[in-house]
């Protein structure tokens, strides 16, 4: 097993990384710091996240960097301003015993003045998230005709938040000579073409298999019908006293309402969601960086980029669209080679897709089941004892008070004392979880219960389609932001070229209609209509016949009412 000492890097840089407490490499940067270092090249290194892909490149990129200029030399790309800030953090602590290096992060959200100053004293390493790094190129403010390295962290996540026409601008100020490393968790088409147009002959890295799921992480799925998922959750943040984890929804509005729910049923939990403001979002996070937050419920979009350190859970409260979301999620937790467990709750017509998923990850998925309300109260009352036993007694404080303690309680037993001190907090997990449900679904039952129905109901048509840059999940998303319906009340989608078809619950029809007055997407006006439904032996489609003969709401969206559709910069 190599060191870092062997890799090739400066005897300043090894103490460095020693002092943090690296001491052996992980296997990409075993196999990226050798080849980065001769800076000849373009690269692309494919790992999962949390695999250590900062000091990857950052190890090398310092060593390239010639400290005596005040030119940009380097420019990292970085999806979120978190990731972006952290990037920034480990770089300046790889040169604690180095060199000194002007490392700035520009950012949304922040003073853009002050930036500016920063990247004006001469800043040899720029950290940036794309909407801002096009906002001071725009003011001139910066200058990437110097840019000797660009390195693109987090690539498939960049592209799957719509900054794809931003990365084709930036890499457009910067000079052909350039040598670009790119980072990617999965590699999807968009990437590809990332490589295809911008790269030339890249060392490719392949670390594991790709979208092989890291191996530290245990993926497991509990089957539940929809209405009882929250119960479900609460089980499961019962049964595990000392979890640290992230909670995934869909939407911003599921986001909130779950984190609301958590909040008022006693839970030390907060939600993380496009509409929060960035001093906002800076606060939750910073919390739960310092792990006054116990549980982080977070949409997909707001959480791109979160590096913190022992998650000990995922849960996803619906499966994502796209596998590459769950990839994404699940490597939340299980980072720098710690162990984590991804928990997917689903109905039991989503059982098709965790198989896939199992079979697309390479990763069993094995079955959990919502314990009882029994198996709950054990596992808190020891989790208590474990506390008392634990518990470090301060004898200097509290000796004063002791003699009046032992006189209140003179007259109880050991054994008694043990009892009535557990039953404080036992009590309540007993008395709520008394002939407590079973919540989980029969895997094998052919019926199926209200929640897990088939929807079928008025069918409409819209306006939007795969033109329009929309996917399956996209769509859905779209509908469920503007109409604040759950997804379980959408029913079969048709996703067009140009419009698209999809059903309601008939009962949801008026409501539907309402929330789509006055809506608009990516400028351009929505229009639904109620249509008929395909029949057998007709000719074509029926609905494309009837577009006209349907109610019209006339409708606009803004799409700043959901951070999905409106890509926000960081």
């Amino acid at each position: 097993m190599k060191s870092f000492e062997s890799l090739g890097l400066s005897k300043g840089l090894v103490e460095s990384v020693q002092q943090i407490g690296f001491e052996i490499p992980t296997p990409i940067q075993e196999k990226a710091i050798p080849v980065l270092l001769k800076g000849n090249r373009d690269f692309v290194g494919l790992a999962q996240t949390g695999t250590g892909k900062t000091a990857a490149f950052g190890l090398p990129l310092l060593e390239l960097i010639d400290e005596e200029s005040r030119h940009t030399q380097a420019l990292i790309l970085a999806p979120t301003r978190e990731l972006g800030l952290q990037i920034a953090s480990d770089l300046e602590n790889f040169t604690e015993k180095f060199k000194p290096f002007n490392i700035v992060a520009v950012y949304g959200g922040s003073s853009i003045s002050e930036q500016i100053r920063k990247v004006k004293r001469g800043a040899q390493i720029i950290v940036a998230t794309p909407g801002r790094l096009i906002d001071l190129v725009d003011r001139k403010a910066i200058n990437l005709g110097t840019i000797q390295y660009v390195v693109l962290d987090e690539a498939d996540e960049m592209l799957n938040m719509g900054f794809k026409e931003d990365l084709d601008k930036i890499l457009s100020f910067t000079p052909d000579a350039k040598n670009t490393w790119l980072f990617s968790a999965t590699m999807p088409r968009e990437v590809k073409a990332i490589m295809k147009n911008y790269m030339t002959d890249p060392y490719e890295l392949t670390i594991g298999e790709q979208n092989v799921g890291n191996i530290n992480i245990e993926h497991h799925y509990v089957m539940v019908q929809e209405r009882d998922k929250y119960l479900a959750l609460k089980r499961i943040l019962d049964d595990n006293p000392e979890i640290f984890g992230l909670i995934f929804c869909r939407t911003r509005i599921d986001t909130q309402k779950i984190a609301e729910m958590l909040m008022k049923d006693g839970y030390n939990a907060d939600a993380l969601h496009g509409d929060l403001t960035q001093q906002q979002r800076d606060r939750v996070m910073l919390k739960f960086r310092n792990r006054a937050l116990q549980i982080l419920v977070a949409t997909d979009v707001a959480a791109r980029g979160i590096d913190v350190e022992d998650i000990t859970h995922v849960i996803h409260m619906n499966l994502p669209d796209e596998m590459e979301f769950y990839t994404h999620r699940s490597g939340r937790t299980a980072r720098a080679g710690k162990r984590g467990i991804s928990i997917a709750m689903i109905s039991r017509k989503e059982l098709g897709r965790v198989k896939q998923l199992e079979k697309t990850l390479k990763s069993p998925f094995k079955r959990m089941m919502v314990p009882t309300g029994s198996e709950v109260c054990q596992k808190q009352l020891l989790a208590l004892m474990h506390k008392v036993r634990e518990v470090k007694v301060n004898e200097d404080e509290i000796g004063e008070f002791l003699p009046a303690v032992y006189e209140e309680l003179k007259d109880i037993t050991k054994q008694d004392l043990i009892k009535r001190f557990a039953s404080i907090e036992f009590n309540r997990f007993l008395d709520y979880y008394r002939n407590a449900p079973d919540l989980n679904v029969d895997e094998r039952r052919s019926g199926s219960a209200d929640n897990d129905r088939y929807v079928t109901g008025t069918r409409f048509f819209i306006n939007l389609g795969k033109m329009d840059g929309l996917d399956t999940g996209g769509m859905l998303g779209f509908i469920e932001d503007v109409s604040g319906l759950s997804r379980n009340s959408i029913g079969k989608l048709e996703l067009k070229g140009a419009y698209s078809f999809f059903e309601i619950e008939k009962d949801k029809t008026d409501l539907l209609m309402n929330e789509f007055k006055g809506v608009e997407y990516k400028g351009r006006q929505v229009r639904i209509e109620v249509t008929e439904r395909k029949t057998p032996g007709s000719r074509g489609d029926s609905s494309k016949r009837d577009f006209h003969r349907g109610r019209s709401s006339g409708n606009s969206y803004k799409a700043s009412k959901t951070s999905g559709f409106k890509r926000k910069r960081y």
